[in-house]
């Protein structure tokens, strides 16, 4: 016979269902109900040799047999994957009991022409009825339905004669009893089955939380393991090229050709640490998305005129295709144009960076749903189904095509979870020595208008050329305030700095300026704390557009924005970035936080 532990080891993994619980408690009772019957047909067969009727007892010792038969073949059942389904496990438990509620009528009608022996029959009958009751008490619809046409039997014999009134009340006082015990048992046990319930959610949601807690270790680690890598690198090349400038070691001064090298390893560590800032925010759900209508084919031609040089020095075709029905401007894609621009931008520049020879392009059209497909495909070497699903991993790269090539393995993990961030998907094929085509669908709205307010600036180009400011710098940090002032004068401001936010508080209240750079984090006054001191200023002063400089914490831009600030600027600056940061603060009134834009 099966025991308990036996019926729940067939049992859906995890399963909490109170129903199910139920079930499976009267399962494992089963094989004791069909052990308690076959301990009292000893007796039944003793009292009932007395009976007159043999046939009629032969009878019902071969329904007994049926009914054992019916017990031994539904545990049986029940072990296999079709007891999965609570209906049809139900049913078999009512059956079964059923069955053996039959062999109880039978046994009282035996009983009720068994002559002397007919009242201690019936008791007897009812004695089995009683056990029915006991056996079915798991599960409340098996109690009340198997429990109540067992008892029927006996019952109705017995108050059926005048002369078997006592045995009558006692047999009633007995199933009564059973009954009020059984529902009590029933009660605790559905307690007890809610009490397990909540334990396995309980389990289930701490091997969740270690599960997660093990995910983010290694996330961790290998976020610690790529940039140690990476910035090591970057900063081994930088620190001996400025060991050259500055004459130590008896070398010569570095050539343009090191400087450019430096230069480009600085811009390399930066767009590591960016991604990964990115990665990480996006990751723990934090990262703000402003959705507004795009010019999807002009933001695409404008990046493709910025990777144009690029191209051309390692001679690759780079061509743009948009499809008829988009360049009338009708309708525009929804979307967050800084994210939209770093994932394009991401796929294009992966595309010429891994391609030797041959060509990209760029490729817009709209679906059959109706959603706007942006293509980015190159004649590169192509990845193997294993290898596309990993480029897609965080902090995996693919060693046959990344061979020397500087990165962190997040660019695409980013790019399709700001994609889907954006209510879109990032999807991709490929083959070895053939190429890779990266598709990003995203909602398109035919009734919207694009903002004309989307301009990609050249590395070189001045945005805010011809427009010469007075700034108001706050910072705390000598390094960063040095560098900071070398990238505005280089764009051609004139910068009057404060050490603190109270000192540029009342800087703001007493001189005129044209905007202000307020760093995040302060010691007194902080950076929201300065910038909402700035905005409750009478006057023009109160109007000074600002710009926050963070270090790329969305809690601490979020902030900021509330505060007042016009445009938040992340750190490691670069000269474009300002750039940008300080023609969107200053070419339109200030925004309120539903439209801030992140540089």
């Amino acid at each position: 016979m099966s025991s308990k532990a036996d019926s729940v080891r067939f049992a859906p993994r995890g399963a909490t269902s109170l129903t199910l619980q139920a079930l499976e408690a009267q399962t494992a009772l089963l094989p004791y109900a069909l052990v308690a019957f076959l301990v009292s047909l000893p007796i039944f067969v003793w009292a009932g040799s007395f009976a007159p009727n043999a046939a009629w007892m032969t009878a019902s010792f071969a329904l007994f047999a049926i009914a054992c038969a019916a017990t031994y073949a539904a545990v049986g059942w029940l072990r296999t994957p079709s007891a999965q389904d609570l209906v049809k496990r139900g049913r078999v438990h009512v059956a079964t009991g059923l069955v053996w509620a039959a062999c109880v009528a039978q046994i009282a009608v035996f009983a009720d022409n068994a002559g002397p022996m007919r009242e201690a029959l019936l008791l007897m009958a009812t004695a089995a009825s009683v056990v029915c009751i006991f056996f079915t008490a798991p599960w409340l619809p098996s109690l009340l339905i198997v429990g109540s046409a067992a008892a029927a039997g006996p019952l109705i014999a017995l108050f059926a004669t005048p002369h078997s009134q006592s045995a009558a009340n006692l047999a009633w006082g007995g199933v009564a009893l059973a009954f009020a015990l059984a529902l009590i048992l029933n009660r605790i046990l559905r307690r007890q089955f809610a009490l397990a319930t909540e334990r396995e959610e309980l389990i289930a949601d701490r091997a969740g939380k270690v599960e997660e807690a093990g995910r983010l270790a290694r996330s961790k680690s290998d976020l610690v393991a790529t940039l140690s890598h990476e910035i090591r690198n970057g900063l081994t090349g930088v620190a001996h090229v400025l060991a050259a400038a500055a004459g130590r070691n008896g070398r010569a001064a570095p050539s343009r050709d090191q400087l450019s090298a430096a230069l480009d390893a600085v811009s390399d560590l930066i767009a590591v640490l960016n991604t990964t800032l990115d990665s990480e925010t996006a990751e723990a759900g934090r990262l703000a998305i402003d959705i507004r209508p795009i010019d999807a084919a002009g933001l695409v031609r404008d990046l493709i005129l910025l990777n144009r040089p690029h191209a051309a020095t390692k001679g690759l075709e780079l061509d743009v295709f948009v499809a008829p029905e988009l360049n009338g401007r009708v309708g525009a894609v929804m979307a967050d144009p800084t994210r939209l621009r770093q994932i394009l931008a991401n796929l294009l520049g992966n595309a010429i960076k891994f391609t030797v020879r041959g060509r990209v392009e760029a490729r817009l059209e709209l679906t059959e749903s109706g959603r706007l497909a942006i293509e980015i495909a190159d004649t590169g070497p192509g990845l193997s189904p294993k290898e596309l699903e990993r480029a897609f991993e965080a902090f995996h790269r693919v060693e046959r095509t990344s061979a020397g090539v500087p990165g962190a393995g997040l660019g695409l993990s980013l790019s399709r979870q700001l994609a889907r961030l954006m209510q879109g998907e990032l999807q991709a094929s490929s083959a070895p020595g053939v190429g890779s085509c990266f598709r990003l669908e995203l909602p398109f709205d035919v009734e919207a208008a694009p903002q004309i307010d989307l301009v990609v600036h050249d590395a070189d180009e001045d945005p805010t050329e011809g427009r010469k400011l007075r700034i108001l710098m706050a910072e705390d940090d000598s390094l960063n305030a040095a560098m900071m002032r070398a990238v505005l004068e280089q764009l051609g401001h004139q910068v009057v700095h404060a050490q603190d936010g109270r000192r540029a508080v009342d800087l703001a209240n007493v001189c005129d300026f044209d905007l202000a750079l307020i760093d995040g984090r302060m010691p007194g006054l902080d950076g929201p704390e300065a910038t909402a001191a700035i905005r409750a200023l009478e006057g023009p002063a109160g109007h000074l557009p600002i710009i926050a400089v963070i270090g790329g914490d969305a809690d601490e831009a979020q902030a900021c924005t509330e505060a007042g600030a016009d445009a938040v600027l992340r750190k490691p600056v670069s000269v474009t970035a300002v750039a940008r940061a300080v023609a969107d603060a200053t070419a339109a009134p200030r925004r309120r936080v539903a439209g801030r834009r992140v540089a």
